[in-house]
């Protein structure tokens, strides 16, 4: 339905403060799309174990292409107005672009490369040049048409792997996504168009898209509950399995305690933090890459457990337990920008450190103490943050 906000032309438009019904369905597509990742990094562990970093390389390539596109996808909601007809129509577009290559993952480097090749750039080269064409005489236009001449050539690179098979479509692919990344990065330069960094991000919503990236880190969170509570569904409780199901739901806890909760140097951790939303740095995009990555291997380390805890850990394992929270944490400490008066606070990455420490020993124990560290270690590292942030009464988050 064209709204009110639909009359006016797209490059005078605004997002709104919260985000749109839309946007929520367009994150379930990812719920799917996350459970497909978090398979293939299970099999990663299990069934091509001959072939771990291979296969772990290309895991991590689907997974930034995915997040190429979400990203994108928030930055443009979080520009235009997302009640507008047209952009709503890109939204969906998008989504069932997305729910294509997620249908592909599983054989992308098979015989559906193509399918996920072109799919793929039809979503990144078709949402900047319908921009580009619908901003005519504005000057947001410049910025579209600085995304579009990056996308069109990783876009060459990514059909090219696509016909290309074997070695070469892992090469192209890989060159490919390192210009989107590299793009993104710096704001698409190219010389002469669209002015500089600042007039990229001059119309962004901070607070839209601080509540897109609130919702999306809620829907990586519940991966954590899907895998532990699938694992244990069918061989049942025993007692290994429960109290790893018990670790899974701490760091689950955990995981959005110090999301929500943890506040970046110099601000208060009362009322202002629902009010404003997150503070996010010009890293923000790629903090929560590694916040959801961090999440997803989590999930999949939990849930490894959860159906056999019996056999002895070996390292890749213990990377995967250990490494997600790692990851998350990093992740979260970059989230925000920091204060122009204090330093950036550090209770964050000293807790990455104490997981790296606890993690090598974990070789030589039970799965399910490995488990059950990570969970009590993420646990004690929430509270320890907790406590330092504590100026006042705490409120919710805006989510």
């Amino acid at each position: 339905m064209l709204t009110r906000a639909g009359l006016r032309g797209l490059g005078d438009s605004s997002s709104p403060r919260g985000s749109t019904v839309l946007e929520l369905l367009f994150d379930i597509v990812y719920v799917f799309a996350l459970a497909r990742l978090a398979g293939r990094v299970a099999d990663d562990l299990t069934i091509v174990r001959h072939s771990l970093l291979s296969e772990a390389g290309q895991t991590l390539l689907f997974f930034a292409a995915m997040w190429m596109i979400w990203s994108l996808n928030a930055l443009m909601s979080s520009t235009y107005d997302p009640r507008r007809t047209d952009i709503q129509i890109l939204l969906l577009a998008t989504m069932f672009g997305t729910l294509v290559l997620a249908v592909s993952l599983p054989q992308a480097f098979g015989e559906r490369g193509a399918i996920f090749a072109c799919t793929y750039v039809l979503i990144q080269v078709g949402r900047p040049l319908y921009l580009a064409l619908a901003l005519r005489g504005h000057p947001m236009q410049g910025v579209s048409v600085r995304v579009l001449s990056w996308h069109v050539v990783s876009g060459v690179l990514w059909i090219a792997g696509g016909i290309s098979g074997g070695l070469g479509r892992g090469v192209f692919w890989t060159l490919a996504l390192a210009i989107e990344v590299g793009g993104a990065a710096t704001s698409w330069p190219v010389p002469g168009v669209g002015g500089d960094r600042r007039s990229t991000w001059a119309k962004v919503s901070y607070v839209h898209l601080a509540d897109r990236y609130n919702q999306f880190f809620m829907i990586a969170l519940a991966e954590v509950v899907l895998e532990a509570g699938a694992a244990i569904s069918f061989p049942g409780f025993s007692t290994e399995r429960t109290i790893t199901l018990v670790a899974a739901f701490v760091a689950v806890v955990s995981f959005w305690r110090i999301y929500f909760y943890h506040v970046g140097p110099g601000r208060p951790s009362t009322g202002s933090l629902a009010a404003e939303g997150l503070q996010l740095s010009w890293w923000a995009s790629f903090s929560l890459l590694l916040i959801v990555g961090g999440i997803i291997c989590t999930a999949v380390g939990f849930g490894q457990v959860i159906e056999d805890p019996n056999p002895p850990i070996d390292w890749a394992l213990v990377v995967i337990i250990f490494g997600g929270p790692v990851l998350f944490l990093i992740g979260r400490t970059y989230l925000e920008r920091p204060s122009e008066t204090k330093s950036r606070c550090w209770v964050l990455m000293v807790g990455a450190l104490v997981l790296a420490a606890a993690a090598p020993p974990m070789v030589f124990l039970p799965p399910v103490a490995a488990t059950v560290s990570a969970g009590l270690i993420l646990a004690g590292i929430a509270i320890y943050d907790g406590l330092s942030h504590r100026s006042g009464p705490e409120t919710n988050p805006a989510l």
